[in-house]
């Protein structure tokens, strides 16, 4: 089983070391050499050098010494340590150190450490300092990634951090409770694998609880590969690239495991079809910033527009869908309207100019210059009827604040002026309120202009209607900018 695990990891080098080889002679020695390359030949073990040890007679100890090393240096020419600049410590052992206080130990990967680093522990997002770092009992002051290493930690007790806790620099990862990833099946397995069950996931040091449902298919067998959505019950951190094993609780057995490709998937699993490829993160998301596709996908990629990637497809669809909004509308697009990714794609378009959070057309005639707005301003308080005109060009110049529209009246604002000097005529002659009548005969329109006139007023606290009369309002006496 445990030979299982290892190729379910995905390990590609290793040493095979032949124990207490000074109990038996050489021909039982050289039978079982026999054995164990015939049951590693299919395996990503099978040129590995097999060495005789024994700890009696110190038998092989220098050998086997050697050939790690010689396997360490190989697998970092194979297969480099990547460093994403994003450390990330799983962690093995919490204890308390006399004199030193929390210590705790584990593997660090994608990034390097230094001393007096501020970490958050994902299950708690509790933050702890790094007050020392250790590494094969001595201290040091920065640590790169792909080695062990033991971490002072300060502000949190040892208690409170156990096996399988993760720590991380904030706002660098981001945790995760539901993932797709690949799935193969161990060759023993002697039932098939479906969603019902009792299951584990173990990642990292950690063990967690998990639900799982097959993608693609019902159910797996023995040695078969397919694809699985895991559900687990906290929150952890992990890339596209990480191995996993997944053990069935209640046999207290390995099914399978593979690599994760998909930490955060926004298709229904009937739908999915992970992959690590960074293209399908773009696509299944349509629009995502930089950073949060390197926070997804591991890579660093970049932006096509501003800050954001998206499909050549999509781009080009949004450009022309914003080009014809820009062409069809005469007064420009509000930009606090438009979502983030459209402003980015808006600013890159030729000959848009932006002025006051509207853009519109280089040389375009802004929706003020429109005719419109002279025709009511000279009309005043007698304006034409909307119904002859344009209700679109109408609506943006009452949304730009030079139209007051008063239940299907509109006024250009110069009317309000007008009207409220008229008032303040009235009120001298009728300081204890005047009507409607008085009010309409006095401007010498009809009650069509009349009330809706009144009505703007007494929005606007110019007037206050009390039974049948108006009475100045408490901004008669107002600046015309208060209009």
């Amino acid at each position: 089983e445990h030979f299982q695990i290892l190729k379910l990891l995905g390990l590609q080098h290793g040493v095979i070391a032949l124990t207490k080889v000074d109990l038996i002679d050489a021909k039982v020695e050289s039978d079982r050499r026999s054995e164990i390359q015939t049951k590693l030949r299919e395996s990503f073990l099978s040129d590995a050098p097999i060495i005789s040890v024994s700890v009696v007679s110190s038998k092989g100890l220098d050998e086997i010494r050697k050939a790690l090393d010689v396997l360490i240096v190989e697998s970092r020419r194979n297969s480099p340590t990547r460093n994403r600049n994003r450390p990330r410590l799983w962690i093995d052992r919490s204890f308390s150190s006399r004199g030193a206080g929390t210590v705790v130990t584990g593997t660090l990967i994608d990034g390097s450490l230094e001393s007096d680093t501020e970490l958050t522990i994902v299950r708690t997002r509790q933050r702890v300092r790094v007050r020392e770092i250790q590494q094969h009992e001595k201290s040091t002051t920065q640590l790169t990634p792909g080695h062990r290493c033991a971490l002072n930690l300060v502000g949190v007790n040892h208690a409170e951090i156990f096996r399988g806790d993760a720590l991380v620099i904030e706002d660098q990862w981001l945790s995760s409770a539901m993932f797709d990833a690949s799935l193969t099946i161990v060759p023993s397995l002697p039932h098939r694998v479906t969603r019902r069950g009792s299951y584990s996931v173990y990642i990292g040091s950690g063990e967690f609880a998990a639900k799982i449902r097959l993608i693609g298919t019902r159910e797996l067998h023995a040695n078969e590969k397919g694809f699985v959505r895991i559900a687990l019950q906290t929150q952890i951190p992990i890339l596209p690239g990480d191995r996993y094993i997944l053990r069935e609780s209640g046999r207290q057995e390995t099914i399978g495991g593979g690599e994760i490709l998909d930490i955060a998937p926004t298709l229904r699993a009937s739908k999915a079809k992970p992959d690590r490829s960074v293209e399908r993160v773009i696509s299944e998301r349509q629009w995502v910033t930089a950073k949060e596709l390197e926070l997804l996908t591991g890579e660093a990629c970049q932006p096509m527009v501003g800050d954001w990637l998206t499909t050549a497809k999509l781009l080009d669809a949004t450009r022309k869908e914003l080009a014809l909004k820009l062409a069809k509308t005469s007064d420009g697009l509000e930009i606090s309207r438009l979502a983030p990714y459209e402003q980015a794609v808006l600013a890159m378009l030729p000959d848009v100019v932006i002025e006051m959070g509207r853009a519109r057309i280089k040389g375009a005639s802004s929706i003020t210059e429109h005719p419109y707005v002279g025709l009511f301003a000279k009309a005043g308080v007698t304006p034409p009827d909307t119904k002859t005109l344009d209700r679109n060009i109408v609506r943006q110049i009452v949304q730009r604040g030079l139209f007051v529209d008063i239940d299907g009246v509109v006024f250009h604002v110069s009317a309000l002026e007008t009207a409220r000097s008229n008032v303040q005529k009235i009120l001298q002659q009728h300081p204890n309120g005047f009507t409607v009548s008085q009010f309409r005969e006095s401007l010498g329109i009809t009650r069509k202009h009349a009330v809706p006139l009144l009505e703007a007023l007494d929005r606007r606290a110019i007037t206050k209607r009390n039974a049948d009369l108006r009475v100045g309002g408490a901004r008669l006496n107002g600046e015309p900018s208060q209009l």
